[in-house]
């Protein structure tokens, strides 16, 4: 985590009878924000270096920043959903209080035309310690009088990156859930095609199936039976998302619940739509009807979907 506060000490404080290029926040009445405990004041939004932005104003200090005795002051990013994921934009901005005795502005900047880096999760860079309050509430500074104060920003916007990036939502399942999908399969005996799917089950918000090679396929091909968990709807997934999969597979003992199963956790994509194993179980193992996997010719196969996340 970035700190903010460490950050104060390279501030760069200086005069000016300019007013900012980019915006000005007047507030009347600022006593009020004062007595009723108002947290943060914001202003609207503006437009600088091709992006929006707001002010945001802490008259009592940020507590989250365990701020105190003084003016909190920020420069925050609004509108950023039109950016896509991974993007960063660099940034030198000065942040402004007027003097309105003298018809001039206090200024603060980091020093050495230090670049902030706003992003996704840092969307807000300024000043805890703005000014005192003391300094700030006395007439004489100029800086509150009538009860009306004045803050502005410029925003010297210095580059945009686009970085890789994802964005992960994980959704556990519960145990009170049914994301559980048997698939019986009977007449195994007589499978003759090297693959066969289960129907289309959902966990998750996601479609799945199964898919067995009842010869097996790969180094498991002829020896073995090869089971895999599968995508069953690749439209739902774009070509740069993919899906965070923790599941189980097994093949019932139906005699004695010895059952033959594997757990996995895997990303799936549209160009790795399944996992699973080419040698989940050997036939000859399988076939011997005291380990109860093929009974009456008919086999139990399940499919366990146990924690799924997606990264967009």
């Amino acid at each position: 985590m970035e700190n903010d506060f460490a950050d104060q000490v390279a501030i760069s404080r200086s005069i000016s009878n300019v007013p900012p290029a980019h915006f000005l926040l007047k507030i009347e009445t600022f006593s009020s924000l004062v007595e009723n405990n108002v947290e943060n004041c914001e202003s609207l939004e503006f437009d600088a270096g091709g992006y929006k932005w707001k002010l945001v104003v802490y008259p009592n200090g940020n507590k989250n920043k365990n701020v105190k005795d003084h003016i909190s002051l920020y420069l925050a990013m609004v509108d950023t959903s039109s950016l896509g994921l991974g993007w960063e934009v660099y940034v030198i901005f000065r942040l402004f209080v007027l003097d309105q005795n003298k018809d001039e502005f206090l200024i603060l900047q980091d020093a050495m035309g230090k670049e902030r880096r706003f992003h996704v999760l840092k969307l807000e860079w300024g000043f805890d310690q703005f000014i005192p309050l003391e300094e700030f509430n006395d007439a004489s500074n100029g800086y509150l009088v009538g009860d009306t104060c004045v803050f502005g920003a410029e925003v010297l916007v210095k580059e945009r990156n686009k970085c890789k990036g994802e964005c992960l939502f994980l959704a556990k399942l519960t145990s009170a859930s049914n994301y559980k999908h048997v698939w019986k399969i009977e007449n195994f005996s007589k499978l003759e095609a090297k693959l066969y799917e289960s129907e289309v089950f959902v966990a998750g918000n996601q479609k799945w199936k199964i898919k067995l090679y009842p010869k097996g396929q790969g180094v498991g091909r002829g020896s073995h039976i090869s089971v895999y968990l599968a995508l069953a709807d690749l439209s739902t997934i774009t070509r740069d998302s993919k899906i965070y999969v923790h599941f189980t597979l097994r093949i019932r003992d139906q005699v004695l619940s010895k059952h033959n199963e594997k757990k996995a956790s895997t990303w799936l994509s549209t160009s790795s739509e399944d996992w699973g194993w080419s040698t989940f179980v050997e036939l000859s193992y399988f076939n011997k009807a005291e380990n109860g996997f093929l009974m009456n010719d008919v086999c139990i196969v399940e499919a366990e979907v146990l924690r799924i996340s997606k990264a967009l």
